[in-house]
């Protein structure tokens, strides 16, 4: 499998060096220059696996050049040997909702999914086995715990976690600053989660500070993120076995949901991907009015979310652009100098093909939250009330699945605050409550950062 760039379609990269690199080298992101799609007879084949050798099967589609089945097997087994569901995720009845529950690994979300596989192939691949690879990881809560569970104690693997100092939950922060291991450092960013992403980018797009720290990255521009990820959109279609379904996706960065549109080019019949934005609504904006224009970002009870340069959305133009990938950079290079690109009407109705988006708010958050649990006794975290409230607005939507992304304890003070009660405490979280924290708090700047990292690898 041969990976090419959105921005140049010319350049030439394998898996192992799309892994350890996360970003192209133009500052594009990796594709793969092909999509195996199923036919009816391959996906009914398919039904039959476990998650376990599901998995193995769609991502061996993009990894089989640096990988065998046989590794492939290996390295998802023991990923996910500890998850509390024996299937990794499980599917709920929530009214007229069916919940696809993703937060059953170690950090109780999502993000351990693709994590925990892509930790084992840090090893599995030798990347660190003859210079030390430094992962620098920017997170928006989750994404970092996930990336510490996965990378904690690696040898030869230090990892650098970026987080906006006072913009996470207290338990998303509790999990991961009170990892005691050497080769983890949590640095506190005074900003956004966009300017602890827009750090991660600019370093590696610095060729020498990049070659120098033998840098990599686990964030969703990482492409071993999307294909972990696909393999729940296929696994909740065969579990459910309805003609054609359709998701709602708590959506950020955008990674998530991408995944969705790439299980459909590989022929999954899904209906609609729908896109569940708070009040950082980028995505929705978009679709209405074909203006890609980051705004400031604004606080949220969907912290996760609080995002306004969804990254993984450059994937997703790469297609819709039919694969120009000189007019891809081209509106890239209009948001770095403008601050926006526009789309045309045709554009726009090519993504409407495949989704669509509606905003959650706050006091709307709060409402669902509180609605799921006097009708059903059920808790959901605010983001997933984002994708049952889509759901609500959009209507009409048969055989929906919304995404459950993080356990709701991470989230405490708004629980209480919709429902009035308190959520019992996971066992897999209770050890991070009551112990020390340790993080650094430094400066919105690269080259600050940059000196923070060189200082602690020397």
């Amino acid at each position: 499998m041969n990976y090419i760039s959105t921005r140049d379609k010319s350049l030439n990269f394998n898996f192992k060096d799309i892994f350890l690199r996360g970003l192209a080298p133009d500052g594009g992101l990796f594709l793969p220059s092909e999509v195996r799609s199923y036919n009816k007879s391959e996906l009914e084949k398919l039904s039959r696996l476990s998650y376990s050798d599901l998995a193995a099967e769609i991502l061996f589609n993009f990894c089989s050049d640096n990988l065998s089945k046989d590794d492939l097997q290996s390295i998802i087994q023991d990923a996910y040997k500890n998850f509390e569901d024996k299937e990794v995720v499980s599917i709920k009845k929530i009214g007229n909702v069916n919940l696809l529950e993703l937060y059953h690994g170690p950090t109780l979300a999502f993000k351990d999914i693709a994590m925990q596989v892509m930790g084992n192939m840090y090893d599995q691949l030798k990347v660190a086995e003859k210079k030390p690879v430094n992962v620098v990881v920017a997170t928006s809560g989750d994404t970092g715990s996930a990336a510490i569970a996965a990378l904690n104690n690696r040898k030869n693997i230090n990892l650098f976690v970026l987080h906006p100092h006072n913009k996470i939950s207290n338990i998303q922060r509790k999990i991961m600053t009170t990892i005691g291991s050497k080769n983890i450092f949590n640095i506190a960013i005074e900003g956004t989660f966009d300017d602890c992403q827009r750090i991660v980018k600019d370093l590696f797009n610095e060729n020498n500070f990049r070659e120098k720290i033998n840098m990599s990255g686990v964030n969703s521009i990482n492409w071993a993120r999307i294909i972990c990820q696909i393999v729940y959109y296929f696994y909740t279609y065969f579990s459910l076995q309805k003609e054609k379904i359709s998701f709602s996706v708590p959506t950020g960065n955008f990674g998530d949901i991408y995944a969705g549109y790439v299980a459909k080019k590989m022929g999954l019949p899904i209906n609609k991907l729908i896109i569940a934005t708070n009040q950082n609504d980028i995505i929705q904006r978009v679709i209405n009015t074909g203006e890609y224009k980051p705004d400031k970002v604004k606080p949220s009870l969907s912290p996760s979310m609080d995002i306004q340069v969804s990254s993984n959305f450059e994937r997703l133009l790469f297609y819709i652009l039919k694969e120009n990938d000189q007019k891809v950079g081209s509106l890239m290079k209009d948001l770095k100098e403008k601050g926006s690109f526009k789309l045309s009407n045709e554009e726009i109705n090519e993504i409407k093909k495949d989704f669509e988006a509606e905003k959650i708010s706050d006091s709307e958050t709060l409402s669902i939250i509180k609605e799921v649990y006097d009708k059903y006794k059920f808790t959901i975290d605010p983001h997933t009330a984002t994708a049952f409230g889509a759901i609500n607005k959009i209507g009409n939507i048969n055989d929906t699945v919304a995404l459950g992304t993080a356990h709701p304890y991470k989230f405490l003070e708004t629980i209480k605050k919709a429902t009035g009660e308190n959520v019992k405490a996971p066992h897999q979280l209770k050890k991070f409550i009551d112990k020390d924290e340790k993080f650094d708090i430094v400066e919105n700047n690269n080259e600050i950062i940059k000196k923070y990292i060189l200082s602690k690898i020397q």
